[in-house]
């Protein structure tokens, strides 16, 4: 036993010599040097503060209580006056002059044109998309950004996407310029061999005629030699008037330093006068304004009152009634007339869901580029990516009309697509059944009219084999 105690602690104390030796070679002078070496400068720049810059949610004002500080008694006669001066004179959410958009029937939206106001809504909430951009409405900051890169000698993320083009199609002519002249080369290698093996036929039957004459009972045996010969191993001869068929593509031969303008203009026929290295800057104006979908025109006029709609015929702020009564019109195409509304409208189902999930806290995105209704962010798209996709469904009363002929339903082929699409972009399919009234409320109450509908959501993850084991 005491034997193998010393075996075991010898093995243990080699074990730890050779961490002891690396631990002394990381703390060399050498790397003690390295660490000391200044770090390169910081070439990209820095990014905005999001947190700062989107630090409220809704385009409204808030006004809460100052917090409570046990140590400090004083802290809480301060939250009881504050408290008191607010029931007394409660100070408005709203801001003093509302933001002001523009319905638009051949869009079916509404455009905010203030750049003020655009900021204030991307950046409370992050409602509307850029009319010139993918979402966030920058296209004057990347305006200036090419133009002053443009003028520097360098160049904007477009500018370079568009050279890396124009050099990838000038390889391209080169590599069928070149494929051309290998096959030219093959060609030209095949008629050389085809004509040589020609004249050798050519002298073996002058050869094989000479011998006949002489002698003429070998006659027989070489035309049957000849015979089998040209049936078994001899290709067809080409013809002299036909070149043999290949798919070669006429290419422009390029020259060194030949250099092709995609534009159609070339640069001499641009007037100096258009150039952008000129030392006087014309101001740029931005033509890029705001575009809501009528799920957030409605949320901001009805819910939150920040924002009104005004006619284009007469300018008018149209009043939120007959707001709903539009909306749901042009949420069809053709538009519908105003006696053929049914309680399942596209804008009444969208709606429903949007001020759902709005009023609880979510970021509600429209999802057409990944094949679903809305998306949800947890915070917002400049954050993280969104989490969930929704898939609006109407769900009727049993003993309707719909019901019976099953509107609203959808096959299994249908739930398994685009349960596939939604697993490749990783986010989670969320079907919500939106239960549909049989006939709608008779008035001008909106909040009525919302609340004969219920909102019934199934969340469905795709069953993965490797992470469902036991």
């Amino acid at each position: 036993m005491a034997s193998s105690n010393t075996e075991a602690s010898g093995s243990s104390r080699l074990d730890v010599n050779p961490i002891a030796t690396e631990t002394v070679k990381e703390s060399s002078p050498k790397d003690v040097v390295a660490q000391d070496k200044p770090r390169p400068a910081r070439t990209r720049p820095q990014r905005p503060n999001y947190f700062l810059i989107h630090s409220k949610p809704l385009p409204l004002e808030t006004h809460p209580l100052p917090a409570f500080v046990p140590q400090n008694p004083l802290s809480l006669l301060r939250i009881a006056y504050i408290y008191l001066s607010q029931l007394i004179s409660a100070p408005s959410s709203h801001p003093n002059v509302l933001i002001t958009g523009i319905f638009s029937s051949e869009t079916r939206s509404v455009h905010i044109t203030d750049q003020k106001s655009i900021r204030a809504l991307w950046e409370m909430g992050f409602f509307g998309k850029g009319t010139l951009s993918r979402s966030e409405p920058s296209w004057l900051d990347r305006e200036k950004a090419r133009l002053k890169a443009s003028k520097h000698g360098g160049g904007t993320a477009e500018e370079n996407t568009r050279k890396r083009r124009e050099e990838r199609k000038l390889f391209k002519l080169e590599r069928a310029r070149l494929e051309a002249e290998q096959i030219e080369e093959t060609l030209r290698k095949e008629r050389a061999a085809l004509e040589a093996k020609k004249e050798v036929k050519d002298e073996e039957k002058a050869t094989e005629i000479a011998i006949s004459h002489v002698f003429p009972w070998m006659q027989q045996e070489n035309a049957n030699a000849d015979f089998s010969e040209e049936t078994q191993t001899v290709p067809a001869e080409p013809t002299e008037t036909k070149e043999p068929s290949t798919n070669i593509v006429d290419v422009p031969i390029l020259e060194t330093g030949t250099t092709i303008h995609t534009t159609g203009i070339p640069p001499s026929s641009v007037p100096a006068e258009t150039s952008l290295s000129t030392d006087v800057e014309a101001p740029i104006t931005n033509q890029e304004h705001l575009q809501l979908n009528l799920e957030e025109s409605f949320f901001l006029c009805y819910a939150l009152g920040a924002l009104q709609i005004l006619d284009p015929s007469t300018s008018q702020p149209i009043p939120p009634p007959s707001l709903l009564t539009l909306f749901r019109r042009h949420s069809h195409f053709p538009t519908a007339s105003p006696s053929s509304l049914r309680p399942d409208d596209p804008f009444l189902l969208n709606y429903i869901v949007y001020h759902h999930y709005r009023s609880l806290g979510w970021v509600v995105r429209p999802g057409v580029k990944f094949s679903c209704d809305f998306l949800l962010y947890n915070r917002g798209p400049v954050f993280s990516h969104a989490e969930f996709a929704l898939l609006i469904l109407p769900e009727y009363e049993e003993g309707s009309v719909e019901a019976e002929q099953g509107k609203g339903k959808m096959g299994w082929w249908w739930l398994h697509c685009v349960n596939r699409v939604q697993s490749q972009v990783k986010k989670s399919l969320v079907i919500v059944y939106v239960k549909v009234p049989k006939v709608l409320p008779v008035g001008e109450d909106i909040g009525e009219v919302l609340r004969s509908y219920e909102v019934r959501e199934f969340v469905i993850r795709r069953w993965l084999a490797n992470r469902s084991r036991d």
